[in-house]
């Protein structure tokens, strides 16, 4: 897979079937239409072309809303692109100069450079400035600058439409199996391994701390079966994962940690993605110690039960 950065530094000759969007998550609907995306390709001896954006446009243009609710970062994406079997990337970042750009300019612009002769996007998309592109207007420019348009349905998974947003709502819920029905895949975060008040350690249940970006969206606070994947050696791990403040010892900040299941070795520094399966539990704070360490204890052998019957 190609991979750019800079629209004005591409120049591609060869006939490309593209489609335009941000993609966060890539979950199913995304990932429908990029099937049908390489299929066009393959069909027309073409290649298949993404244009996403990082940063996305509301994090640009609303900066006053939470900008850490990405589902995926910018190399996360990367990486889910190119295992989708994808020709060529131009991840780029959406500005505030960009949104001021008609859609006739700005097609112009992608056609030059990229010599489309497809272009394909959902039911509700629109490009340019206020919106003006919708697919009535794409298709009419299209016309005019050599490309056709095509329309692509949504997904429907459980009666519901696969959305990023609906994704968002779900993974703030703490409900992972819808998540991971709409993703097509668990939920997932990639952090380094850090240290941390090693409080788990004290009490039996040493915890790998892991470093989230900052722009990432957490699960709701509360107990996770989860897998650790080692990036290294690809190996999962099981795991039980607490994502909270630790209200039995008055946290105040957001950390992930994760007690990995018969395991004990050094691994600061590491890199490992975290695959959340089910939430056991909402953090809560215990009256005693020893109440805490029981609840623990259940909490570690309910996530080996659940993990065990999954496929590694």
């Amino acid at each position: 897979m190609q991979l750019f950065q800079d629209l004005n530094q591409v120049n591609l000759t060869q006939p490309t079937i593209l489609t335009i969007g941000t993609f966060d998550g890539l979950h199913l609907g995304h990932q429908n239409l990029l099937q049908q995306l390489n299929a066009a390709a393959k069909n027309h001896q073409a290649m298949s072309v993404v244009l996403a954006f990082h940063p996305r446009p509301k994090t640009v243009l609303a900066p006053h809303l939470p900008s850490d609710d990405y589902l995926t970062t910018a190399t996360e994406r990367i990486t889910l692109f190119e295992q989708l079997g994808l020709d060529v990337l131009l991840l780029v970042p959406f500005t505030r100069e960009l949104s001021q750009v008609t859609a006739e300019a700005f097609m112009g612009l992608l056609k030059a450079r990229l010599n489309m002769i497809e272009l394909w996007a959902g039911h509700d998309f629109a490009l340019g400035k206020g919106r003006e592109g919708n697919l009535e207007k794409l298709s009419e420019l299209g016309q005019t600058l050599g490309y056709q348009l095509h329309e692509t349905a949504p997904v429907i998974v459980n009666e519901q439409i696969v959305s990023s947003t609906r994704i968002r709502h779900l993974l703030m819920d703490g409900n992972i199996p819808q998540a991971t029905a709409f993703l097509g895949r668990y939920p997932a975060i990639t952090g380094e391994v850090g240290h941390g008040a090693k409080l788990g350690r004290t009490l039996g249940f040493p915890t790998a701390n892991l470093i989230t970006p900052p722009e990432r969206l957490l699960p709701a606070n509360g107990i996770y079966a989860t897998f650790m994947v080692r990036a290294k050696t690809g190996q999962r791990y099981l795991s039980a994962t607490n994502v909270g403040v630790r209200p039995h010892f008055d946290g105040t900040t957001r950390t992930v940690e994760a007690y990995i299941l018969d395991f004990d070795e050094d691994i600061y520094g590491e890199t490992f993605t975290l695959e959340f399966v089910t939430r056991l539990r909402p953090e809560e704070k215990f009256d005693t110690l020893e109440g805490l360490l029981t609840q623990m204890a259940k909490d570690v052998l309910q996530a080996r039960t659940i993990l065990s019957s999954k496929s590694l």
